[in-house]
């Protein structure tokens, strides 16, 4: 299995500072957190993201991702929600990134009509995402958190540009088991977002294997060169021990689980 964090863990850390990190703690990419103050974000100019690029490149980090706020189903008009669609994957392929993560977001509004929003404006960016490279990967998160919700949108789009990102909190919070939540993702799943945390009424981040989330199982049920990504929710909860602190034993937990799921 291939490894990788989420820059979502070091907030308003530069770009060479979280590719030196992976380099020096074993991880092979970075899921990169998209949004205004930090190192990645669509404001950027051309001279800026060739930069980027040239320091991802220099260290052999993959950029897996572009992780952005975008919102695919929530209430409003589309032409908004398309035009930062098209920013982002822009984005993504400057930099390299094989995909772009966004919510699903329908908030109360979840419904059938919800779900329409979601894959008129998914199917209407993916010609484009393949073209450059890109796919939109839709997290299982917030409105649509089991795989079964979010596999919906991605299959109802039928489009190989579109797939699904694998939260496994989302999912462990929805009820699904590993196998119930792989089952769904299977035929979708652009890369796996692990964490842990000590239950269901308290998500503060944890180092990985210090939780109650079922890492193993979750690892076991997807490919051996898929991607991992280790997401570490440290703005929410400034409390939580640095993730720099955790780096080391959390690469060498994901190691000995990739080894007891394949060998």
């Amino acid at each position: 299995m291939r490894l990788a964090f989420s820059t979502l863990g070091l907030p308003g850390a530069p770009l060479s500072e979280t590719v030196r990190l992976a380099s020096d703690h074993g991880f092979q990419g970075l899921e990169l957190r998209c949004t205004k103050g930090e190192s990645v974000e669509v404001a950027m100019d051309a001279a800026a993201r060739r930069q980027a690029r040239r320091t991802l490149d220099a260290a052999g980090v993959v950029a897996l991702s572009v992780a952005s706020y975008i919102q695919i189903a929530a209430p409003g008009p589309d032409a908004p929600v398309l035009a930062d669609l098209h920013e982002h994957v822009r984005l993504a392929s400057d930099l390299g990134a094989d995909g772009v993560r966004v919510f699903p977001g329908a908030g109360e509004g979840v419904g059938p009509e919800a779900d329409l929003r979601a894959v008129r404006r998914l199917t209407a960016v993916a010609d484009a995402a393949r073209a450059l490279g890109v796919r939109v990967l839709v997290e299982t998160h917030d409105s649509h958190r089991s795989a079964l919700d979010a596999t919906r949108l991605v299959a109802a789009a039928g489009h190989p540009a579109v797939g699904v990102l694998w939260d496994v909190m989302h999912t462990w919070l929805a009820g699904e088991t590993p196998s119930q939540a792989a089952a769904a993702v299977r035929d979708h799943l652009g890369y796996i977002q692990v964490k842990d945390v000590a239950g269901h009424e308290d998500l503060t981040p944890l180092t990985l294997g210090a939780g109650v989330l079922p890492l193993a199982e979750c690892l076991g049920q997807v490919p051996e060169d898929c991607w991992v990504s280790w997401e570490y929710e440290a703005p929410w909860y400034p409390a939580a021990a640095p993730l720099r602190d955790l780096l080391d034993a959390g690469f060498r937990h994901l190691g000995a689980l990739a080894e007891a799921a394949h060998g």
